[in-house]
Formats: structure tokens, sequence, C-alpha cells
């Protein structure tokens, strides 16, 4: 059975940040992994 292409992402688990966990908030044409936080430490 298929399902509605609309129901699909409304159901997808919220992307967590495999370092620290956080929920991040996911924008479009976004393929970062890691969070803001995450990403700072690592720049430094």
């Amino acid at each position: 059975m298929l399902m509605n292409p609309v129901e699909f992402f409304r159901t997808l688990p919220k992307k967590e940040c495999p370092e620290c966990g956080q929920h991040m908030v996911e924008q479009a044409e976004s393929y970062l992994m890691e969070c803001d936080r995450c990403l700072a430490k690592r720049e430094e």
C-alpha cells in the first residue's frame, strides 16, 4: 500500500546530531549531519 507523500514526510523522526544528541531544525537543501554547536567546536 502506498503512503501519501505528505504524510510520509510528516511522520519522519526529527533529525538528531550524532555528536550530542540534540534535535536539529532541518532546512531545505541542508546535508549537514552535526548541529551548529558541534560544528563550531570542530572548527576551533
